[in-house]
């Protein structure tokens, strides 16, 4: 925290509950927050199997795995990440940072922000978008994660702060008690403080 402090690192949320957790991270220092705003990409005959994921700057990472096994055209992933973009991320945008786009990341220490990292495909999309914008350094934080995410992950950051790494990871509402959703008011509201 001290660092956190003291190096400025720039706090940024991967998804809605990683933006009221990194509020909470940050608490009352000056650190500026945001939140990287991104899809899902599903295969066409199934919304909740996501294979692909695009970001606001429209980057795209795709499961290869999935892709492959399910025969899935890279037009049709394309083709939903312009839209995906158009329709949903660009209104988020606007209504959430006022048309204000994500600030560049260049020479800036980073931490990523979630609360939970089912498959790592919202981490993975925002390691991608930060590190081409040459960050100085890029930390990942989040309470709980599959082993295998993690992993993963390591290979593209500078060290990842969690409390469990779960070897037969299930859902992330089954490991908290209480997991409220984060409204529209709550998002306004956290972005505004920034």
């Amino acid at each position: 925290m001290q660092k956190l402090k003291d190096e400025s690192w720039k706090i940024v949320a991967v998804s809605r509950g990683g933006l009221e957790l990194a509020s909470h991270i940050r608490g009352k220092l000056e650190n500026d927050l945001d939140i990287l705003f991104s899809k899902p990409i599903f295969t066409p005959n199934n919304d909740e199997c996501e294979i692909a994921r695009v970001s606001e700057s429209e980057e795209i990472v795709i499961n290869e795995n999935l892709v492959s096994a399910f025969e899935i055209k890279y037009d049709y992933i394309y083709g939903e990440a312009h839209r995906k973009h158009e329709e949903k991320i660009l209104s988020s945008i606007y209504r959430y940072r006022k048309g204000r786009p994500f600030a560049s990341m260049k020479n800036e220490i980073v931490l990523l922000v979630d609360d939970g990292a089912q498959t790592g495909m919202k981490f993975m999309l925002a390691l991608k978008t930060i590190l081409a914008q040459n960050p100085k350094a890029i930390y990942i934080t989040t309470p709980l994660l599959p082993s295998d995410v993690l992993d993963m992950l390591e290979a593209y950051t500078d060290e990842i702060f969690f409390i469990y790494d779960i070897d037969d990871y299930v859902q992330k509402s089954l490991y908290y008690e209480e997991l409220e959703k984060v409204d529209d008011e709550m998002i306004e509201k956290l972005l505004e403080e920034r």
